[in-house]
Order: C-alpha cells, then structure tokens, then sequence
C-alpha cells in the first residue's frame, strides 16, 4: 500500500505534524468513481492552492447514497490507489460521511478546494472552513467533465453498435 494512503484515525496526526512543519495544507475531496482529466486538472488546481495536498475520498456507502444503486463503478480501494499515483497528490483518506465536515474539522486545513461546479458561497462546508480560520477556493477547470456524461457516451456506442 501507498505511503500516501492514510487510515481516517490518522488524520487528526497529519494535520498536527504538517502544521508544525509550518506547511500550508490544502484539501479537496470527491468520489473520483472514474478518473478523467476533469479530475486531474482539478486536483492539480487544488495542489497549487498550498504545499501538501489531502484528497478525501468518499466511501462506497457514501458514494451508493449520493450517486444510487450501482455505484461506485470502482471499489474506494482502487479510487483511492490512482488518487495516490498521482504527483499532485500528496496523501488520500477515506471518509464515510456524507460531507468532508468531520475531516476538514481533523485536518484542519487552510484552504478546501472544490470544483467549478461549485461557488464560495454554496460549498456545503464553508462554514466549518470559516470557523476553522481557513478559506474555500475554486479551482480547476470549467465543469465539462463528468463520469456521468462519460457512462452515457459509452450506452450511446453500445446502442449504436460503435463499441
């Protein structure tokens, strides 16, 4: 297993020891159910916003109850070891909460990083981050990437016979 990989108990320890360090820590997270350059441009947005970049992970109960029956397409194991193989990516943790809310409030970050479908003012987790003293950012590029624009395509060739 990654270095990277961290166990969720091992966050609240993470962010202490980065912290000392005097390291600026950012934090974006997702369900990254199948990973496309939206993803990558994304985190790699995320990366510039600090020194070290934590990526939470949402679990596969998580992700079946905000995407529905038949997802994740891809087991948190294997999502979670293609986030690790990224440069940009400093260290990922798993999280069974409906929002990253327990781990930002672990980790403690300066910055949380969310998509360009998301605005500062409707990320559900900004008032944790302006109580915790940190900031929410905006990063990656525009939102014309998906795993569900990607699933329809490859029915639309299955349909068409363009397998």
């Amino acid at each position: 297993m990654s270095p990277k990989i961290i166990s969720r108990s091992d966050v609240v320890a993470l962010g202490e020891r980065l912290r000392g360090e005097g390291k600026r820590i950012a934090f974006a997270n997702g369900c990254f159910e199948l990973l496309h350059v939206g993803h990558v441009r994304f985190l790699e947005g995320a990366r510039e916003q600090g020194d070290v970049l934590v990526v939470g992970v949402n679990s596969d109960r998580a992700v079946r109850a905000l995407k529905g029956a038949g997802r994740p397409l891809l087991p948190e194991a294997a999502r979670v070891e293609l986030l690790a193989a990224l440069a940009c990516v400093d260290y990922v943790v798993v999280f069974d909460d409906d929002t990253a809310e327990f781990v930002l409030r672990d980790l403690r970050p300066h910055v949380q990083c969310k998509g360009t479908d998301y605005t500062e003012e409707n990320v559900p987790e900004r008032l944790v981050m302006r109580e915790l003293g940190g900031v929410v950012r905006i990063v990656g590029d525009t939102k014309n990437h998906s795993t569900r624009d990607i699933l329809a395509e490859i029915a639309r060739r299955e349909r068409s016979g363009g397998g």
